[in-house]
C-alpha cells in the first residue's frame, strides 16, 4: 500500500473519523478531534505504522496531513 494511503488510514483511525473524511485538507485544531490529545494519539499511530521516531520539533511541526506526508516520506527515505 502506498505511503499516502497508509497515512490516510492512520489519520482516520487515530482521529476517529469516518472513512469518507477529507484528511488531505486537515489541519491541527481544524477539527474537534485533532486537539492536543488527538495530536499525541496521531503521532503515536504514525510512529507505529511507519516504524519511525519523531523528535520534539517534528511533533510540534506536525500541523497538517500534507506536513505529515512530507515528514513520513523524508523519514522513510
Amino acid at each position: 500500500m502506498e505511503i499516502e494511503q497508509r497515512l490516510r488510514a492512520v489519520f482516520v483511525a487515530a482521529l476517529d473519523l469516518g472513512e469518507d473524511a477529507d484528511v488531505e485538507t486537515l489541519e491541527y485544531r481544524g477539527i474537534e478531534e485533532w486537539d492536543s490529545v488527538g495530536h499525541m494519539t496521531l503521532v503515536a499511530a504514525i510512529e507505529d505504522e511507519f516504524d519511525v521516531q519523531l523528535d520534539t520539533d517534528q511533533v510540534l511541526d506536525l500541523s497538517s496531513f500534507k506536513v505529515a506526508l512530507d515528514l513520513v516520506r523524508q523519514l522513510r527515505g
